[in-house]
């Protein structure tokens, strides 16, 4: 499985960005997905996740009201949207395929290689 994060950038403060993360080599509607960031310094953080149905949504309080994850199966993709954005949100966002526990924020068994968000204040 391969996962391919994109839509990172530079944005200001307050603005908006929508990442996708596209996923081939294996059925993508069998995989739960979820989207993790590592701020500079900091380690991995939960962001957000995603059922295969697209039916049930978890988002952590970092994000949790400024955050839409989604997904569309035919197109083998998911996507974050992030909305209200602060410099606090800069970090490398990684998208992951899988989980191996119940608790979706810990382990994934497919990650991708991440894009950076950028925030100015």
């Amino acid at each position: 499985v391969q996962l391919q994060a994109s839509g990172g950038g530079l944005v200001q403060a307050g603005g908006s960005l929508r990442l996708s993360c596209a996923v081939s080599g294996r059925t993508f509607s069998v995989y739960d997905m979820g989207w993790f960031r590592q701020a500079p310094g900091k380690g991995r953080e939960f962001v957000s996740a995603i059922d295969r149905s697209g039916e049930i949504t978890y988002y952590s309080d970092l994000v949790k009201g400024r955050g839409t994850i989604s997904r569309d199966n035919a197109k083998n993709t998911v996507y974050l949207q992030m909305n209200s954005l602060k410099p606090e949100d800069t970090a490398v966002y990684y998208c992951a395929a899988d989980p191996t526990t119940t608790d979706w924020s810990k382990g994934y068994s497919f990650w991708g290689q991440g894009t950076l968000v950028t925030v100015s204040s």
